[in-house]
């Protein structure tokens, strides 16, 4: 016969089994499906995705996810990193620095949001935002760092959690850039009443933006 001890041990490891699974099995439970082209309802009520036309079968063709979403979700511990300290590059065209600075989050699998500053608007908001005049810039949750400084940048990824080496799952794609401030509408049929000063330009290799360096 069990003592009162070995039977108050026996009770708590289903408890402890749960506490563990728990947040396992609700990621999974909340988390998307991976993206297909087409969705299938087979004649026993199970669906299944696929990025091909099937042949001889019924499919639902389904949009591609929206810009700025993966389609593909990530793993419990790097979503709750994600949450507590998110990633924003910011960055402007014919930038070396942008595009190392790219593949430096990319080759670490950190999921980040890409924000170009290209357009007039986007340098007034850049400055208003960041106080800054320098790309690429990151920002690791509340933290900026101005300008590529490679030590720097995984030092303060280091910090926050983020793996040395991507735990992204198969099929994650980076959601793509977008402009720091949404594009205008077109203009009306009456004409284009912008001002020269807000018509978007595209800087040059060794032409940087007024007031911009890399």
């Amino acid at each position: 016969m069990k003592s009162k001890k070995e039977q108050a041990v026996s009770a708590m490891k289903p408890r402890a089994f749960w506490r563990a699974c728990l947040p396992v099995l609700l990621s999974g439970l909340l988390a998307p499906a991976a993206w297909g082209a087409y969705k299938i309802v087979g004649p026993d009520g199970r669906i299944t995705y696929t990025d091909r036309p099937p042949v001889g079968q019924a499919a639902q063709a389904l949009s591609k996810p929206k810009a700025g979403v993966s389609a593909v979700a990530l793993p419990y511990e790097l979503q709750q990193i994600v949450n507590r300290h998110p990633v924003t590059l910011y960055t402007t065209r014919e930038c070396s620095a942008c595009e190392t600075g790219r593949q430096l989050l990319q080759s670490r699998g950190v999921p980040y949001t890409e924000k170009t500053v290209d357009t007039p608007d986007d340098i007034r908001a850049f400055n208003a935002q960041e106080n800054s005049t320098q790309l690429p810039t990151l920002k690791v949750g509340g933290k900026q760092i101005i300008g590529l400084q490679q030590s720097e940048w995984n030092a303060y990824l280091d910090a926050a959690g983020y793996p040395q080496q991507s735990k992204l799952p198969p099929g994650y794609a980076q959601p793509e850039a977008s402009p720091l401030v949404p594009p205008k509408p077109p203009a009306d049929s009456k004409g284009d009443r912008r001002n020269d000063d807000d018509r978007p330009f595209a800087p040059t290799i060794g032409n940087p933006p007024e007031g911009f360096r890399f």
